[in-house]
């Protein structure tokens, strides 16, 4: 889900340096994307979801996972877009030595086809905070690093380097689906049910990455560990996959219990990698709050390519 954010160097014996990228987001509004996000729930409506317009009493409510996950994409679809607010972390840890970047971002996504989403944020190492800006149309990313004389990067979604970095909490829905048609979470999607809120989370239990190598949910976390791995390989580590722990991988999604519209996304990992006698972890957490509803539209700059 979100490879970007550039890491400090760790120090350890060999003088190991590295610098990983998270999906990292938006900080502030964009000159070329035009209106504000309305307060949060302001417009969604508060039928339950299976009502029907004739009068009906007694309207169907979602019970299943697959049926809350119905529920959503109905109610996010019912508007012109959405803004969340993003906050991740990236974690690397050597002998007690840790190594943090951070980043904060404001994404607006669209809702309709093609699909379109806007991101901007700020990657911060060491205290020092570096822009970054995204754009999403159809299925190309477009992405700078830096500031008003960075250049543009894009590529297709498909492509790791580029989805690592696009945040997208309507696109996590999607996943939820694949996840329960295909058992793509291994243990299948739990429902949390609290006051006002419903959260539906996948999660893998501690094991070597060869044996759940093959869940969708742990490709995800995969593809984000693949550009910190490369250079720590370079840089001397040489453990295998066999030898390199999942220690945890949880997605969730948590949504209003009345409206079903999404109130959060979260996905964290931590993977543990051996390194002469000692372990290095590598953790990602990432989490997507819904703020309001988004009237604009969303409008590439000029000379992007």
């Amino acid at each position: 889900m979100k490879a970007r954010v550039s890491v400090a160097a760790l120090t350890v014996p060999f003088q190991l340096l590295l610098s990983v990228s998270l999906a990292g987001c938006s900080e502030r509004e964009a000159a070329d994307v035009v209106g504000q996000a309305t307060p949060a729930g302001s417009k969604v409506s508060k039928e339950p979801w299976g009502a029907e317009k004739s009068g009906q009493t007694a309207p169907v409510k979602p019970r299943t996972a697959e049926e809350f996950l119905a529920a959503a994409k109905a109610t996010m679809a019912g508007e012109k877009g959405w803004t969340f607010n993003v906050r991740g972390s990236e974690d690397l840890v050597l002998q007690g030595e840790k190594n943090t970047a951070l980043y904060t971002a404001t994404v607006r996504r669209a809702m309709g086809e093609p699909r379109a989403l806007h991101s901007t944020g700020t990657i911060y190492t060491d205290g020092i905070g570096k822009p970054e800006e995204i754009f999403v149309l159809d299925d190309t990313g477009y992405v700078k690093e830096g500031g008003s004389g960075a250049a543009w990067k894009h590529g297709l979604l498909t492509d790791p380097e580029i989805a690592n970095k696009v945040e997208d909490p309507v696109a996590a829905l999607d996943a939820f689906e694949a996840y329960a048609k295909d058992g793509g979470a291994g243990g299948g999607i739990s429902l949390i049910k609290s006051a006002g809120q419903v959260e539906l989370q996948v999660s893998t239990p501690s094991s070597k990455l060869t044996a759940v190598r093959e869940l969708d949910v742990v490709k995800k976390a995969a593809r984000e560990l693949n550009p910190t791995l490369k250079r720590l390989r370079a840089a001397g580590v040489t453990a295998s996959e066999n030898q390199i722990t999942v220690k945890r991988v949880i997605e969730s999604v948590v949504l209003d219990a009345s409206t079903h519209r999404i109130n959060a996304h979260s996905f964290q990992f931590t993977f543990v990698i051996p390194y002469s006698g000692q372990s290095i972890r590598y953790s990602q957490m990432v989490t997507e709050s819904t703020e309001g509803t988004f009237e604009g539209a969303i409008t590439m700059p000029a000379g992007v390519k």
